[in-house]
């Protein structure tokens, strides 16, 4: 964080001082949450939360080197003290971010938003320094935290935003108000707590709706393959970039392919020219995520080549999400376990198929969250989908939902033992112990409440040791 007294950062939050013998003391550090995470010069932010309470880690913070905490009760150390600790960093993290002036580039979307993030912000770190949300760290506390560490010499600060319902997103928005804003597309993700993609859309649209007018250099990148986020341009003030596949799009992708691993590989069409990129990633769903990307360089006055080659040599910043790892036996273990809603689970199985040609492959999947009334449908749609797509095995990981994943490969056509449903994430392990062969690829993919990485890193533990059936 840019360096502040105690005293500003008193008057900015409206907070009183308490136990601070030097008001004029600076933080210099970084704001933080974790008391393992204080240090020298740090600011500590005490929440109560549902297993321990921050203001009873304050005296050990301040040990640590940490120059006050920011309470919501004096805590016997120096402590900036706050009716709402959650408020008094948002206010923290605007003050900051109006005063450096970076440029802020936000995103949001049901599907693709960590993985996005993460290409935009290497592409535009090549270009000069870039800060940007670390993983999913996306809601009320994640975002101003991850704004507090910009610095002076920050010029592009990138933000992911996720909302759980209407108003969400417009909040983000006035902590840290954007520059540019992109927007991925309208899925099903949270569909059970929005109602509808109706709903979804009204609310991944206020991001539009918060940006500055074209006048004042604001850019809204929407997709415009996708019919919800399309009509966003008309609510916002803002100029309209579209990226995609489709003939209207300002960037775009022609000659889209997988090469025989599964990475994509398509010639990128700028207003400012084109060029070929061929991702390191796994799965044409990055396509989309590269575009958007590239949406945003261009605004920023990047030229096609230096997007393209940025593209290429971009990789996964974030955990278990199409984390590929070959073990010494030739199995492909692809993590994709973070999280999962129909649009991911879909894109994960046809870049598994893709990547398994002439191999078994195997699809480990468990339950999607949050669908509300359409849980079963969507579950018995990508159980088909496995088995439209060839996948050798299916194995559905717990209870209800995944008994619906096995129905509906059953009902399309699984037989035998080509899908097989298990009670949880050890008896899934303990299966493919004695299942795999060397050459098998096998995708993990689940809601983040489902923990099905624990499957992955076990299968790679596994491959460590040279325990694979050789049948």
């Amino acid at each position: 964080m840019i360096a502040l007294s105690l005293a500003e950062i008193a008057e900015v939050v409206g907070g009183q001082t308490h136990d601070i013998p030097d008001p004029s003391v600076q933080v210099t550090g970084p704001v933080v949450r974790d008391s393992r995470e204080a240090g020298p010069g740090s600011l500590f932010v005490a929440f109560v939360g549902e297993r321990a309470d921050g203001h009873d880690f304050a005296a050990q913070v301040v040990e640590a080197g940490a120059a006050a905490v920011l309470a919501s009760r004096p805590v016997g150390v120096p402590a900036i003290v706050v009716d709402d600790v959650q408020s008094a960093l948002g206010a923290l993290a605007r003050h900051v971010v109006r005063r450096l002036g970076t440029t802020l580039v936000a995103l949001t979307g049901s599907a693709g938003k960590t993985s996005t993030k993460d290409l935009v912000a290497q592409v535009l770190r090549r270009k000069a320094p870039t800060v940007f949300t670390p993983g999913s760290l996306n809601n009320e506390i994640g975002l101003p935290l991850t704004a507090l560490s910009a610095t002076e010499e920050t010029r592009y600060l990138v933000l992911e935003m996720g909302a759980r319902g209407l108003g969400h997103i417009k909040y983000l928005a006035e902590l840290t108000p954007p520059r540019i804003g992109l927007v991925l597309n309208v899925g099903s993700a949270h569909i059970g707590e929005f109602g509808g993609r109706e709903q979804i859309a009204q609310a991944k649209g206020e991001l539009v709706e918060a940006l500055p007018s074209a006048e004042d250099g604001g850019a809204a990148i929407l997709n415009a393959d996708d019919p919800y986020v399309r009509a966003m341009a008309a609510r916002t003030k803002a100029k309209v970039i579209f990226f995609g596949e489709s003939g209207e799009a300002d960037v775009r992708a022609e000659n889209v392919r997988l090469t025989d691993s599964g990475q994509p590989s398509f010639r990128l069409h700028t207003p400012s020219g084109a060029s070929d990129v061929t991702m390191r990633l796994y799965g044409e769903h990055h396509v989309s995520n590269a575009l958007a990307a590239a949406a945003v360089a261009h605004e920023l006055g990047m030229s096609a080549d230096e997007i393209a080659l940025a593209l290429s040599e971009a990789g996964s910043l974030s955990r278990w999400r199409m984390e590929v790892t070959e073990r010494p036996d030739g199995v492909t273990v692809v993590n994709d376990a973070y999280n999962a809603n129909p649009e991911s689970m879909r894109a994960a199985l046809r870049a598994l198929a893709a990547m398994g040609k002439g191999r078994r492959t195997w699809a480990v999947l468990g339950k999607m969250a949050e669908l509300g009334d359409e849980a079963l449908a969507e579950h018995d749609a990508v159980g088909r989908l496995a088995v439209r797509l060839n996948v050798s095995r299916l194995v559905a990981v717990g209870g209800r939902e995944a008994a619906w994943l096995q129905l509906g490969a059953y009902n399309e056509g699984s037989w035998g033992e080509e899908s097989v449903h298990v009670s949880d994430a050890q008896a899934a392990v303990d299966l493919l112990r004695s299942e795999l062969r060397p050459g098998d690829v096998v995708l993990v993919k689940a809601s983040r409440s489902v923990g099905l990485e624990s499957v992955a890193q076990a299968l790679l533990e596994t491959g460590a040791e040279g325990e694979v059936a050789a049948r």
